[in-house]
């Protein structure tokens, strides 16, 4: 049955990032973000990176065909892998056409193994959480709620920083396209009846223990 198949979904600020490490950690699992794929990607100097770039740099979305491809290229890689446990997908599929996508690669790859959690919360929630939250400049790690006095990471001591997104602005912006776009594909879930729901107001390691329940 291996490897194991874990798709994260939810609002902004859902703690999504958080449970994907936690999970990686505890099993070895190999991690998939999106946001993570396209920030690397955008680095190579050729035409595609910099198309990545133009487009991440103004806070456009990256069309889907660029993220499936990008998920190809790391499935085929991880297929490879004669040790590989498991996968953690996190914050994606963003749209139903990409949840769509996303099975047709599993089924592509062989892999039939898989859980789908969505960690619910309110978008009040997600508001006070993002705005309050800090991110690792260096490592990516992600700071919930840090003191004040904190300003660099206890990980790498490169310097904390609130993202653009994590604006009042931004974090609205993020929102409004989780309605439009994100819950399209959670509903794609609902209906296969794949869906689990886990209630992400809790604490982390509450949330944690929800989920190892299920797997």
């Amino acid at each position: 049955m291996k490897p194991q198949i874990i798709i994260l979904l939810g609002k902004p600020g859902s703690g999504k990032g958080t449970q994907a490490r936690l999970l990686c950690e505890k099993f070895g699992f190999e991690y998939i973000g999106s946001g993570d794929i396209l920030r690397k990607r955008k680095l190579k100097n050729d035409f595609f990176g910099k198309k990545i770039a133009s487009f991440i740099d103004k806070g456009k979305r990256v069309p889907t065909i660029v993220i499936s491809a990008l998920w190809m290229e790391k499935f085929a890689k991880l297929k490879e892998k004669k040790d590989l446990k498991g996968i953690v997908i996190d914050g994606s599929p963003r749209t139903k056409e990409e949840a769509k996508l996303l099975e047709e690669a599993f089924d592509w790859f062989e892999w039939k193994n898989k859980k789908v959690f969505l960690i619910d919360i309110s978008s009040k929630t997600a508001i006070s959480r993002l705005s309050s939250r800090k991110i690792c400049q260096k490592c990516g790690k992600i700071y919930p709620n840090p003191p004040k006095e904190q300003k660099f990471c206890d990980k790498c001591h490169g310097r904390l920083i609130q993202r653009e997104d994590d604006t009042y602005q931004g974090i609205k912006e993020r929102l409004r396209w989780y309605q439009k776009e994100v819950k399209m594909a959670i509903d794609f879930y609902q209906k296969r009846n794949e869906l689990i729901k886990i209630d992400g107001e809790k604490s982390i390691d509450e949330v944690f223990k929800e989920i190892l329940s299920y797997l």
